[in-house]
């Protein structure tokens, strides 16, 4: 049997395990969104903010399935452009590739803006450009120091994110037992414009972005030392964590907040605070920064790694995949990908592009789904996860189903990048048919 690229060995260091993996997925989904989107999602949903976080949960669950099947069967750097590229070749490959990669660095320039702007001015006034530059510089020398000591720090951060949102809930709950509380909006789903099911879906894509980043773990598996066993548990137990915490912020932000008031606060988990009156509310300025340095790091760090992948699978230069002679990380890749974002970080207004992120995400799910059904009849020398049948079908309809929800704007942006991919698809899909 001819050997695949998966089955070559290694040069990264397998130094993740489970608990390192849980926290690495737990982390990058319980982001910096979570503390800004709970009002956007009122306004799409009525009052009752629980629902759309749960049925994002689902949603999210179906592609996660697709992942962990393909993550154990092909456990490499690369993720969901190495199993496009299996089942439908480089060109497909690349652009898999290319769309997780442009979301990925312009998430990380977008999160270096965040971390110098209103937060981190609530103790200390720097000019954003010299905070951006100190910001990336040092999560690039974490990064490249080692994935284990990246995730060691991800744990602490993951602790105090969690913890924060953990207030939210206590403050509702307390809120509520002193009779504050109105439990009538629990029930609330729908708007003047849209019916419960319409106002359930629109919500349900802005509340698809919290759980957003599950799939950056895929390029870690080669750096987990049992992925076969360790990256479902982890994967499923990191997801359903955060939907559980999600909903109970959802729920803690619904019967204590108005939510006329929800929808016009730029910080609506503040308002909980505030409703709830003993807790300072510089306490969530603090947090909010620990979540967007969080998640910058583990962002970049699957930037690098999916840079990484791709360079070896031949879709990006054969430079990006050196790595350091000692710590085995790939410091080429981390100073690529740290430099682009740092590039938009300082010249460029990234919100377009960063509004385009849920759209190319959709893109990179629906082909994940597919390849998995291309694939199935494939077999490899190893025991894997196997989601069943029916989960990638309906994974790929969720991404079709969501996408229709995207507006009209948004979809000519991500229409611009998915041309741009595209043709540098077709580059490496010709360079790939060269190489012998």
């Amino acid at each position: 049997m001819k050997n695949r690229p998966s089955d070559s060995p290694t040069p990264l260091t397998r130094a993740l395990t489970t608990p390192l993996l849980y926290f690495f997925i737990l982390g990058d989904v319980l982001g910096a969104g979570v503390y800004v989107l709970v009002g956007q999602i009122a306004a799409e949903s009525g009052g009752a903010v629980w629902a759309p976080l749960l049925a994002a949960l689902c949603l999210a669950l179906l592609t996660a399935a697709s992942y962990a099947e393909l993550v154990t069967k092909y456990p490499r750097a690369g993720g969901a452009s190495h199993y496009a590229t299996l089942a439908y070749g480089p060109f497909f490959g690349f652009l898999a590739g290319f769309c997780m990669l442009a979301a990925g660095v312009v998430s990380v320039a977008a999160l270096a803006r965040g971390f110098g702007g209103d937060y981190l001015s609530e103790f200390v006034s720097l000019p954003v450009v010299l905070v951006t530059v100190v910001f990336l510089t040092a999560l690039a020398l974490l990064n490249a120091r080692g994935i284990r000591e990246s995730t060691r720090a991800n744990v602490v951060a993951t602790v105090i994110e969690v913890g924060g949102l953990l207030v939210v809930i206590g403050l509702g709950a307390w809120i509520v037992l002193r009779g504050d509380g109105d439990m009538g909006r629990l029930t609330d789903l729908g708007t003047p414009a849209k019916g419960p099911m319409a106002a359930l879906l629109s919500g349900a894509v802005l509340a698809y972005y919290s759980f957003v980043g599950f799939e950056t773990s895929v390029n870690v598996a080669e750096e987990t030392r049992d992925p076969r066993r360790s990256y479902p548990r982890a994967l499923f137990g990191a997801l359903l964590t955060a939907g559980a915490v999600y909903a109970l912020v959802g729920v803690a932000a619904t019967v204590t907040v108005p939510t006329a008031t929800l929808t016009e606060s730029s910080g609506p988990l503040l308002e909980v605070v505030r409703a709830a009156g003993g807790v300072p509310t510089e306490l969530f300025s603090a947090i909010a920064l620990v979540a967007v340095a969080n998640g910058a790091l583990l962002t970049g760090i699957m930037s690098s790694r999916l840079a990484y992948g791709m360079a070896r699978d031949g879709l990006l230069p054969r430079f990006l995949t050196k790595v350091l002679p000692g710590r085995r990380t790939p410091w080429a890749a981390i100073a690529a990908t740290t430099a682009l974002s740092l590039l938009l970080a300082l010249t460029g207004d990234v919100s377009t592009l960063a509004s385009t992120l849920v759209l190319l995400l959709l893109v990179v799910f629906l082909l994940v789904n597919t390849s998995l059904l291309m694939l199935r009849r494939d077999r490899v020398p190893r025991d894997h996860f196997r989601a069943p049948p029916l989960v990638p079908v309906l994974g790929a309809l969720s991404c079709v189903v969501l996408a229709t929800q995207i507006e009209r704007d948004v979809w000519l942006r991500g229409l611009l990048v998915l041309a741009v991919g595209a043709g540098l698809g077709v580059v490496a899909a010709v360079r790939s048919r060269r190489t012998p």
